[in-house]
């Protein structure tokens, strides 16, 4: 058995070779693959993937863009490479922690759970920001569960497991970050066994970093309308 993490990277240099570490000491009960994706980054993200290489070897594997896609093009182009059974998204920045992993693999691995949901809002601890992304989330995550029968916490959510077979099943077209929606009314659709797990959520602010805007939470309703009544 085989896991593949999946790492979407824009412009994270002064991040990404904590979070591979993190993730290569990441206590799993499989063996594991890293495929980190970079999409065109503009600083220093290119020079710090070669430090990355370096370090680990062929555990690592780089698959570059040539032009900016986003994430949800990032996330496409490692699925298409990824070799395991389990694929796992890990976001490059630190506001996931790759010590929930085993908690996350644990339903698939006892055949329970096809799809694995991170939920950042009930058990595991998590940095208070932003009032209003936490209403945005919540009413995003209750329209998509209302569209779809399920029963989610937290649709858009950076940690989702998926076994490979299903993910070969789903063709995803979202270049941003409507991959959040689109990927979660797709597995509803193939009436998959979801599982959520309780999380560590380090969010961080704009000033360190982060790129989702409202102009995103606006597109999600689109694409929830879009992917669950048109595509």
């Amino acid at each position: 058995m085989l896991l593949s993490v999946i790492i979407p990277v824009y412009n994270e240099a002064g991040t990404l070779r904590e979070i591979v570490g993190r993730v290569m000491k990441s206590s799993v009960p499989v063996g594991r693959e890293l495929i980190i994706v970079d999409d065109a980054s503009r600083d220093a993200t290119p020079d710090v993937l070669k430090a990355v290489v370096a370090e680990h070897g062929d555990q690592v594997r780089i698959v570059s863009h040539a032009t900016n896609r986003g994430k949800g093009a990032a996330i496409r182009t490692g699925i298409a490479n990824a070799r395991g059974e389990i694929v796992l998204i890990q976001d490059a920045d630190l506001e996931y922690d790759p010590r929930d992993y085993p908690l996350l693999l644990e339903p698939i691995l006892e055949d329970q759970a096809d799809v694995v949901f991170g939920n950042r809002f009930h058990g595991g601890p998590h940095r208070v920001l932003y009032f209003w992304h936490y209403v945005a989330n919540r009413f995003l995550t209750l329209l998509t569960n209302v569209l779809t029968g399920l029963n989610l916490s937290d649709m858009e959510v950076g940690y989702k497991v998926f076994r490979a077979d299903v993910l070969r099943r789903i063709t995803l077209k979202s270049d941003r970050f409507g991959f959040e929606p689109e990927i979660t009314i797709k597995v509803a659709k193939l009436d998959c066994r979801v599982y959520e797990v309780p999380i560590r959520y380090y969010g961080r602010t704009y000033a360190e970093g982060k790129k989702i805007t409202w102009r995103d939470g606006l597109a999600a309703l689109g694409h929830i309308i879009r992917y669950r009544f048109i595509d």
